[in-house]
């Protein structure tokens, strides 16, 4: 102890005092941050401001008593706490007053690890836990403000204190939704806080009692997901729904504080009006477009252009462009509407049939070329079709690659114009006369013929004739012996001389003979019976028939 210290508590009421003591002081001073406190003895100690609850109604020369902690510190003062005498007294006060489960008013003084210091008297602690019914994350808004709180555990031994403010406001909680399901009923509107967002919709609390707002009950229009409306924490108005008492539950909506815009949909959006809106949604069969909020028509893939084949709407609209259209229809119940782009502009196929009219020649060039056929851009956007059938007379063609490719010139006939099906027929083979309606004029029965073999198969061989003709050598028919192999004495590009022996119109086909090149009138008659024979058995079948087993 120091000098000055052993000199001042000579003959003075200190040296009585100990440590860990409540003593009375008188306030010699008041400053910003602290108040001096005299002691006795000429010995003054300093109390932090911020241990007074109102430091306004402090006075000096006023008594007050204070805890002694020490009775010098390193300068030789004693070190008092004003709080801490307050505490000493009051944990007599609590030991007989308070009691686990009373219900007690403190004042929260500052935040600790794990929850927060309350005093009500003395120190106590509340857990973050017990601060509400969902544990707070600023617990900064707390400090300072005065609650009711239960006490949950005491320790004297310890001189520890345990309060909760959520079992109280549980309680609270209980009783308003009590209160509320009694009185509330479908219809009434309520002001609610969101508790909580979910992928489904949110949970509102409607002072102490939760309702469910559907996603699909927060708006007449398209929303993915209820945080683009809502917000956690947020103060809104709902309309209660449907209430189960029973069970405590309130399902909530917030679109039916506005009109359904479906209601006079057919007064907004008459058949074949112009309309605008704004693209929300792309799918493979066609473009969503959002006319106001809660109204979307359907553009399907079909409606969007007149010429233009489009198989992803993405190709030609994006997410959020402005487009106009024309109501094509309206399915109220079902809240759909049917729009249509391409009747913004004239449809060109109205004027195809007149412009395009049947056995017109037309110039074009090949465009595209298909299993069945080849297409012929006529004009923007309108093509024509040439089936493989209207190709040639007299071939059978399987594949139009066979005689075309895409950028090849050609000239073809309008066949047929099906403005419904929005398809021009085209022919090439209908530029010339079919050789068959006038084969009796090119070949005759018993005529000798000088061709080139085209074709070797397993039942004879084909020889390429004039005007693109193909006439049929049976194997029989090659020689007087009898042919296993018919390689074995033809092959494709070798010239040969035959006679016609059949020629039939009606199936298309012309039978030659090499045997009977040198034939008398006589034997040629027989071979003739023999060849009908042939055919009659089913050996010879139509010569595109023939030509499809030569191709495979």
């Amino acid at each position: 102890m120091s000098q000055l210290m052993e000199e001042l508590l000579k003959g003075s009421e200190i040296d009585n005092l100990k440590e860990g003591s409540v003593i009375k002081g008188i306030i010699t001073e008041i400053r910003p941050t602290e108040v001096v406190v005299d002691i006795g003895g000429k010995s003054e100690g300093v109390v932090h401001i911020n241990e007074f609850i109102d430091p306004s109604e402090l006075e000096v020369n006023s008594e007050i008593e204070v805890y002694l902690e020490k009775l010098e510190n390193k300068e030789g003062y004693p070190v008092i706490s004003y709080d801490k005498a307050e505490q000493k007294k009051n944990w007599e006060k609590i030991a007989e007053t308070c009691e686990e489960g009373s219900v007690v008013q403190g004042r929260v003084r500052s935040i600790v690890k794990g929850g927060l210091i309350v005093s009500i008297g003395v120190d106590s602690f509340l857990p973050t836990s017990q601060i509400d019914v969902q544990a707070p994350k600023n617990l900064e808004q707390y400090v300072g403000q005065t609650y009711d709180f239960k006490v949950v555990k005491i320790n004297p031994e310890r001189k520890n204190i345990v309060v909760s403010r959520r079992e109280l406001v549980e309680e609270q909680r209980i009783e308003k939704r009590r209160a509320l399901l009694d009185d509330v009923k479908p219809g009434d509107r309520q002001r609610g806080q969101v508790k909580n967002i979910t992928d489904y919709g949110a949970f509102v609390d409607l002072d102490g009692l939760d309702g469910l707002l559907h996603i699909t009950d927060m708006s007449w229009g398209r929303i993915q997901h209820p945080s683009e409306m809502l917000k956690q924490g947020e103060e809104i108005e709902v309309v209660i729904i449907e209430i189960d008492r029973d069970r405590e539950r309130v399902s909530l909506g917030l679109k039916q504080l506005h009109p359904n815009p479906w209601e006079k949909i057919d007064d907004k959006y008459p058949l074949g009006a112009k309309v605008t809106g704004r693209v929300v949604n792309l799918v493979p069969y066609g473009v969503f477009i959002e006319l106001e909020e809660g109204v979307e028509g359907l553009v399907h893939v079909t409606e969007l252009s007149w010429t233009k084949r489009i198989t992803k709407p993405g190709d030609v609209m994006k997410i959020g462009e402005e487009v106009s259209a024309v109501v094509l229809g309206i399915q109220k119940d079902e809240q759909k509407i049917s729009l249509g782009i391409r009747q913004l502009e004239e449809n060109p196929w109205e004027a195809a049939k007149i412009n395009y009219p049947l056995g017109m020649l037309i110039e074009g060039e090949v465009r595209n070329l298909t299993t069945y056929g080849a297409f012929i851009e006529l004009e923007d956007g309108i093509d024509g079709m040439i089936h493989v059938s209207d190709i040639s007379w007299t071939r059978k063609i399987n594949h139009p690659s066979e005689v075309l490719k895409k950028g090849d010139p050609i000239k073809a006939v309008v066949l047929d114009v099906d403005i419904d099906a929005q398809r021009i027929s085209l022919g090439v083979k209908q530029l010339s006369t079919d050789p068959w309606e006038e084969i009796e004029n090119h070949f005759k029965i018993g005529d000798v013929i000088e061709a080139k073999v085209s074709k070797i198969t397993s039942y004879g061989a084909f020889v390429q004739l004039d005007n693109d003709i193909d006439g049929l050598v049976h194997i029989s028919q090659v020689s007087e012996e009898r042919i296993e192999n018919i390689k074995d004495v033809l092959n494709e590009g070798d010239t040969v001389s035959s006679r016609v022996i059949k020629i039939d119109k009606n199936e298309r086909r012309i039978g030659l003979s090499i045997k009977a090149a040198n034939y008398s009138e006589e034997d040629l008659a027989k071979e003739q019976a023999a060849f009908d024979n042939i055919s009659a058995s089913g050996d010879m079948t139509s010569l595109g028939d023939l030509l499809d087993e030569a191709t495979k």
